[in-house]
């Protein structure tokens, strides 16, 4: 269905970390965060650092990943972010 076709949209992107979202990972990695970068879940949606094995991620939301409404006010989370949030509520 619909639901369907729109998660296959958003996997289907490949990751491109920033600067800061690597400079994010080597933060928690020095005060003792080992993770994975830019993790794939076996559903398909690419974590910006997990472990796995306690199913803990971080999501470092840039620039990019804010808009401006129509109103002017912002900013807020894009639509593609605000979906992701979802779908990983769903997996919690």
């Amino acid at each position: 269905g619909a639901a369907d076709e729109l998660r296959a949209a958003f996997v289907a992107d490949a990751p491109s970390p920033s600067r800061a979202q690597r400079d994010v990972s080597a933060v928690l990695a020095s005060i003792g965060f080992e993770h994975d970068f830019e993790h794939v879940t076996a559903e398909g949606l690419s974590l910006d650092m997990a472990q796995p094995a306690t199913r803990r991620a971080v999501e470092f939301d840039g620039p990019t990943h804010y808009v401006r409404g129509l109103d002017g006010k912002g900013p807020r989370l894009n639509g593609k972010s605000l979906y992701k949030r979802r779908l990983l509520a769903k997996m919690s």
